[in-house]
């Protein structure tokens, strides 16, 4: 018996390398593509698009936000998005720092939402679902916003920098990024609840 998308991934998610390379190998060429489309320029000023985009991919994957969904656009869209904002914190000269603090900040390896509504859920033991759940969810929400706005939660956030350092590196005066901030901050709530609700097409809407 055949099994569903949503077991493979979450199989993925477990660390099994089979699983993860058959993962690769199916979204792997509509993500690569996708990409290019989005970010051709970028991906032009170093080396060969595909070697960058399975690495973002695999790190992804590896790493968080971890996500399971049954629709597989869904699940190669959200991706995408996901491996758009690594592949632009790179060419920020940001990419090594971002993948730290990722790793420091990471929800628990074995925490994974799936995301579909008939089955919605965290994968994780008990005693941790609560805590992961909420920093599962606001990982992924977070990587739903546009860039500029994903960029000042980043910085104000996952490396707890002040708005007088954050507006130096957005090139912005200390009250500008703290409005900046301001405005990002409701729109994250509403990436969240379109999430939770199970909107995730709505969810990449900009």
């Amino acid at each position: 018996m055949s099994r569903s998308a949503t077991e493979r991934i979450l199989t993925a998610h477990s660390g099994d390398y089979e699983a993860m390379q058959a993962l690769l190998a199916e979204h792997l060429p509509w993500i690569e593509q996708h990409v290019r489309r989005k970010l051709s320029k970028l991906l032009r000023r170093d080396g060969e698009t595909q070697d960058f985009v399975q690495e973002a991919v695999l790190e992804v994957l590896r790493e968080g936000p971890k996500f399971a969904l049954e629709n597989r656009d869904g699940f190669r869209s959200l991706l995408a998005r996901i491996v758009e904002n690594n592949l632009r914190d790179r060419y920020r000269h940001l990419f090594r720092e971002c993948r730290d603090i990722r790793r420091q900040r990471a929800i628990p390896s074995d925490s994974v939402l799936v995301l579909d509504d008939a089955v919605r859920r965290v994968t994780e033991p008990p005693a941790n679902a609560e805590r992961g759940e909420r920093e599962a969810w606001m990982n992924l929400a977070v990587e739903m916003l546009a860039p500029g706005d994903r960029e000042v939660v980043r910085l104000r956030v996952w490396e707890g920098q002040q708005f007088a350092e954050i507006g130096r590196t957005l090139g912005l005066g200390e009250d500008a990024a703290r409005k900046r901030y301001g405005r990002a901050l409701p729109r994250l709530a509403r990436k969240l609840e379109m999430l939770r609700e199970g909107n995730w097409r709505q969810s990449l809407e900009e």
